[in-house]
């Protein structure tokens, strides 16, 4: 905004890839106008189709970051402001035939839900993100109603990781959002099969991938959220890694930005840990997503160990035990409890265990919590409970023959 001109470039694609260079055009004044942009002209050998393909993926990887919209919008159809930057964008072509020439506005973006001007960057790439899914990365206007007919479909979850600022560096933010879509039953998403693409920005531009983060990538524990890295290989405008026997049903996006003007990019340590909080916060918020191949292996007990638990409390004579143990299921006992619901109520349990303990990293694991709570006194043998409880010799369980 401080600048008192606009400046022009110029970059032929005609000649060599090794003579190619932006050239500064002579430059326009601003006249004291307060708004600022650049204007690159481009001269192709290719048709303009196979250049246009280009510029209108870059747009479209551009609304992922959901830079709000000015409500000054009339002369530019994308026109938006983020921290004190004003970004105007606009894709018109211009073709000459025998009518004359005619003009084709290609890129107008068509947000689902747009946010508050206050909301925060991390919030905006998670709505930027979500869209980017719904609208087949962003291939179509609107949300795919015939993939995403309901929400539940697709997950999102976001991790933001700083480091401390010193004299000698100053903080610096890494932001992750993954978001992982489960469409069995799809007429029309395209699926690439095992592989995600990882789209890099900085400074709220699309940026070529670093070393660090592909470091990052290929060094997190993808086995503890149930993942089997295969290779994580740089594709100059994104990383691309590939997975191991991926369900065909389930896709995986996901998305790294370092929202500032930094000299030095974040370190791999720090892009790990944004990752890192991005799959945690999954697994926090999802039920059975992203569970270690070990928990899921336990898991699969859970239904003929829930079977067996109910049949031992309703084959019980003992009004009270099963009361008690209706108590702890949480099951309301106002009317008749069948044998399915009981089981299912443990089941839910004995999961909910599996999976809380599945979430805590490798070296704080502790034992599992108790499946029901217990006030009972801690200090008595286990032995003297049960003399304690079934003194008289009661018949509490009668098993059929």
């Amino acid at each position: 905004i401080s600048d008192n001109k606009i400046y022009h470039y110029h970059l032929n694609l005609r000649g060599s890839v090794s003579a190619r260079r932006l050239t500064r055009l002579p430059s326009i004044p601003k006249n004291d106008a307060k708004f600022s942009g650049t204007e690159v002209c481009l001269s192709i050998s290719e048709t303009i189709d196979a250049l246009l393909k280009d510029i209108k993926h870059y747009f479209q990887k551009m609304l992922i970051l959901k830079i709000p919209v000015s409500s000054t919008a009339i002369l530019m159809p994308f026109i938006c402001t983020q921290n004190d930057m004003s970004v105007a964008a606009e894709l018109v072509i211009e073709r000459g035939d025998a009518s004359g020439l005619r003009c084709e506005n290609v890129f107008l973006p068509n947000e689902c839900s747009p946010l508050n001007v206050s909301s925060s960057n991390v919030e905006r790439l998670k709505s930027g993100l979500e869209e980017y899914v719904l609208k087949h990365r962003n291939s179509l206007n609107n949300k795919c109603d015939s993939c995403f007919c309901s929400r539940e479909k697709l997950k999102i979850s976001s991790g933001v990781a700083c480091s401390m600022e010193s004299h000698r560096s100053p903080g610096l933010i890494v932001e992750a959002v993954i978001a992982i879509s489960e469409l069995s039953e799809s007429l029309c998403f395209r699926s690439s099969g095992n592989k995600t693409e990882v789209l890099h920005f900085k400074d709220f531009s699309p940026s070529s991938v670093s070393i660090a983060s592909l470091n990052a990538l290929t060094s997190i524990d993808w086995r503890s959220y149930g993942l089997t890295l295969v290779s994580a290989v740089d594709q100059v405008d994104h990383a691309l890694i590939e997975w191991e026997s991926l369900p065909p049903y389930l896709h995986i996006d996901m998305v790294i930005t370092y929202p500032g003007k930094y000299k030095y990019q974040p370190d791999r340590h720090l892009i790990k840990k944004g990752v890192k909080l991005a799959l945690d916060d999954l697994k926090e918020k999802h039920t059975g997503l992203l569970l270690s191949a070990h928990a899921v292996k336990i898991c699969s007990y859970a239904p003929d160990l829930a079977s067996s638990i109910a049949g031992i409390i309703l084959s019980s004579n003992d009004l009270k035990f099963r009361s008690k143990c209706y108590s702890l299921l949480e099951l309301s006992q106002s009317q008749e409890i069948g044998k399915q619901t009981v089981e299912d109520r443990i089941k839910e349990k004995i999961i909910s265990v599996i999976e809380t303990n599945d979430r805590k990293p490798e070296k704080i694991k502790e034992a599992a919590p108790f499946l029901f709570e217990d006030d009972r006194p801690q200090d008595l043998d286990p032995a003297d409970l049960y003399l304690e409880e079934h003194a008289g010799g009661d018949n509490v369980f009668s098993f059929p023959d």
